[in-house]
């Protein structure tokens, strides 16, 4: 649990909250154009935000883990409420390298967040090892075509992982002797 699914549980049930006082508010008030819309807009705000309640606490309470190195592969599970078997599954055969990477992070001034990708081309690999530290950042986004591979097999390092990233890769190469790639250094 971190701070900021706290943070986005508790928003999101000050909203509920809010959208539950309009359908309140226009029972009490009565018969009115004024008290229909007051009731349809908080009808769709409590169905809206409910879900959303819905959503982020069970993600919370269901505990997933983000990422899993078993005898098949890479696998990133499915987040909750899919079922678990609907998570992909990057095979050993096709991972060409692991880079460890960091760039600023939207938590504030300095803030920065280490990222472990998992390559499935030569050509990523290569990019990783060699492009400058504004290109490496492409391969964390997912809206870049270039690198929309490699992001798909990005996994944010957050300080409450039971592995550290020196655990990862010890684990990966078990299964497969694949360079690492560290360009954390600034």
């Amino acid at each position: 649990m971190t701070w900021w699914a706290v943070r986005q549980l508790v928003a999101v049930l000050i909203l509920f909250l809010a959208s539950a006082g309009f359908v309140a508010g226009a029972v009490m008030r009565g018969t009115g154009v004024g008290s229909l819309a007051f009731l349809l807009l908080g009808l769709a705000g409590a169905a809206l935000f409910g879900t959303g309640l819905l959503l982020s606490a069970g993600g919370m309470l269901a505990r997933r883990p983000v990422l899993v190195l078993d005898a098949d592969g890479v696998r990133r599970p499915a987040r909750w409420p899919l079922p678990r078997a609907a998570g992909r599954v990057l095979p050993w055969a096709e991972v060409t390298a692991i880079t460890a990477l960091r760039r600023s992070a939207a938590r504030g001034r300095g803030a920065e967040q280490d990222y472990v990708v998992f390559l499935p081309t030569a050509e990523l690999a290569e990019m990783a090892r060699t492009a400058e530290r504004p290109r490496l950042v492409a391969l964390t986004m997912r809206d870049v075509p270039a690198t929309v591979e490699a992001a798909a097999w990005c996994f944010a390092v957050e300080p409450g992982w039971d592995a550290r990233l020196p655990q990862i890769v010890r684990q990966a190469r078990r299964r497969r002797p694949v360079p690492l790639i560290d360009r954390r250094a600034r």
